[in-house]
């Protein structure tokens, strides 16, 4: 019988992860029925709130302002915009909404108190919230869980090793910290990662190390596949193969029992019958809508369709945890101290980053 351990090491996993793929699928799918249903899977909407013009390196993304991508900007939604679109998304069989801003960190002021409503807002309509929006100091977090989120992703990326080969604005442990913030609350941790940015096979073992040993483990783990976009340091990176993207499944499940793994950027490159050998490994949630933030992603009823084929069914909301109250603004117990965090800037040179950034320059 699986339990849940904190102590996996970098060799375990990599064992796991090499196994046999028929052996591994199996023990991954036996882990996944001791701890969640294997027809139910969780349709969550990823909503860009704010988009473009972000200050960091990373070099995946296309929102970063230094590289020259065709991202459409936009600045902070309105709450009445989110809930119209939350609405919509609840229709079409969604229990979560993922709010995703592109900042470096949350800052205080009138845009915070904004996403804070919409927090507010959707909460109302019976959804999980979850928020992406950069670094958060635990006074952050802690507004934050009073609004009603439900979840906070702060992704790892990949292994502490290769991160320094990603990013170069931020480090490491502001992403540990920021987890940590949250953690302080009773919001639930969002984080993973992605694979197919140059990193080896020891790197995604890494990240699932950094992860699995964090006490209690992340409640959600997204595993991206990269989406090479042009004009990002990353865009000729080789798409990884269906097979690497069910192995990472697999070998989270089996690590993390009781996560919801999530299947979610790169499924626009996947067959059914991979995304089924996914699901069958233990992934259950999908990204559903016609763009993750900013890259594609299939079409919600495309998305239907499969769950019929497959006889899967939507999640519904709070089921794994209790749906949170909604404090009013006039009646939080935790006011804005207008923190000025010192988060990290280390400052290294990637070269792919400088690259691109100079090519950037060049088109203006």
């Amino acid at each position: 019988m699986s339990t849940t351990r904190h102590n996996w090491t970098k060799a375990e996993i990599l064992a796991i992860y090499n196994k046999p793929l028929m052996e591994l699928l199996y023990e991954a799918a036996s882990v996944h029925r001791q701890f969640h249903d294997p027809n139910t899977v969780q349709v969550s909407t990823l909503l860009s709130i704010k988009t473009g013009g972000c200050p960091e390196d990373c070099g995946y993304c296309p929102q970063a302002a230094r590289y020259h991508t065709d991202i459409e900007g936009n600045d902070l939604m309105s709450v009445q915009q989110v809930k119209a679109q939350a609405l919509r998304a609840k229709s079409s069989g969604s229990s979560r909404v993922c709010m995703g801003a592109a900042w470096r960190n949350v800052k205080d002021g009138p845009e915070f108190d904004q996403v804070l409503e919409m927090v507010r807002t959707i909460n109302k309509l019976d959804m999980e919230v979850c928020c992406t929006l950069g670094m958060v100091t635990e006074n952050q977090a802690q507004r934050l869980a009073e609004a009603g989120l439900y979840a906070y992703n702060h992704n790892l990326d990949t292994s502490e090793e290769y991160y320094k080969e990603v990013i170069s604005t931020r480090g490491y442990e502001d992403r540990l910290e920021t987890i940590d913030n949250v953690r302080k609350t009773n919001v639930t941790v969002c984080s993973g990662g992605i694979i197919g940015m140059g990193e080896k096979v020891e790197d995604r073992a890494g990240m699932l190390v950094a992860l699995s040993t964090l006490n209690p483990q992340p409640e959600s783990v997204p595993i991206n596949a990269l989406v090479a976009v042009d004009g990002t340091p990353m865009e000729e990176e080789t798409p990884v193969e269906i097979w690497e993207m069910i192995r990472m499944v697999a070998t989270t499940r089996i690590v993390m029992p009781e996560t919801q793994v999530r299947l979610s950027a790169g499924r626009t490159n996947m067959t059914r019958e991979g995304q089924a050998m996914c699901f069958f490994a233990g992934a259950n949630s999908i990204f559903a809508g016609d763009k993750l933030l900013t890259t594609p992603n299939p079409d919600v009823n495309e998305d239907m369709e499969m769950f019929k084929t497959l006889g899967l069914n939507p999640q519904k909301p709070f089921i794994k945890k209790m749906q949170p109250e909604t404090v009013e603004a006039a009646d939080s117990q935790f006011e804005s101290l207008g923190e000025k965090p010192r988060w990290t800037r280390p400052e290294h040179k990637i070269d792919r980053n400088e690259e691109a950034k100079a090519q950037a320059k060049s088109r203006l």
